[in-house]
């Protein structure tokens, strides 16, 4: 009897830590997911700082640590497009965020320029067919062609917009991206320095899914000694992403709020 008791009882625990395991997998996979590509990787080295680090490395490192602290949340998923040193096409890393059904993207660089070593500070783009200004272009442009020589010709995503009902969504995810841009760097404005104009826009290969919320972050300045001194540091990239990681957690929240609250049209 006593044996029979302790049987059920054990088979009983096991189903139950099973059904939990179950409903707390299923629960996860209906979390928002949230998408970090850092730039560059493998062959493709990106910036190199005036003290000789790459930007694939110091992206990754922030990337790990971005992902850290949205996953303490426990309010979304996260994948990273690479998490370790290998080279994606730009091509890769949309159809990637797309085909896992990502809720928004962030692709983290850092930029350089070797004009002058005084401008430094974090710049969050947004995708446009049209330049909010100069440099701007001049970034697209440079990130754009990054993985030239390196990607394989075939593959390509189509992502045109060919109707009506399509160019609405792409109008309206790009709203989005604006909304996101603003709200990430407003969250960071205290704990960063942010570039002159900190929200701009360009034609970003690697933000052209159209139905995704998808910004491009530059977290500094790789020609910037002091830049350089922040991105390696620990601490910089911890305080850097816990805000991070609040304003996307915000973004999302918002927005799928008023997804809800939002009535369907006639």
């Amino acid at each position: 009897m006593i044996r029979s008791l302790f049987l059920i009882l054990t088979l009983t625990s096991a189903t139950l830590g099973a059904w939990m395991g179950s409903a707390s997998k299923l629960h996860s996979e209906n979390l928002p997911l949230v998408v970090i590509d850092p730039g560059h990787g493998g062959a493709d080295l990106g910036a190199i700082g005036v003290n000789g680090v790459f930007e694939k490395d110091i992206v990754l490192d922030f990337a790990k640590s971005l992902k850290k602290q949205l996953e303490k949340r426990g309010t979304v998923r996260v994948l990273l497009t690479r998490d370790r040193d290998i080279f994606l096409s730009l091509e890769d890393r949309v159809r990637f965020t797309r085909k896992q059904n990502g809720t928004v993207f962030l692709s983290i660089h850092a930029d350089t320029i070797t004009a002058t070593a005084d401008i430094r500070g974090v710049t969050i783009y947004t995708g446009d067919d049209r330049p909010s200004d100069a440099e701007a272009a001049r970034v697209a442009e440079a990130e754009n062609r990054s993985d030239l020589g390196l990607a394989a010709p075939e593959g390509k995503i189509d992502t045109s917009i060919n109707d009506i009902l399509g160019d609405l969504m792409l109008r309206e995810t790009r709203a989005h991206s604006i909304l996101l841009a603003q709200e990430l760097a407003s969250r960071i404005a205290d704990v960063v320095q942010l570039n002159r104009n900190p929200v701009r826009a360009a034609g970003f290969r690697v933000l052209r899914a159209p139905d995704i919320p998808s910004v491009l972050i530059e977290i500094g300045y790789l020609s910037s000694k002091n830049d350089i001194d922040l991105l390696t540091s620990a601490d910089w990239r911890d305080r850097t992403s816990e805000r991070l990681a609040a304003g996307i957690n915000e973004f999302i929240s918002r927005t799928r709020v008023n997804a809800v609250q939002t009535p369907p049209s006639p």
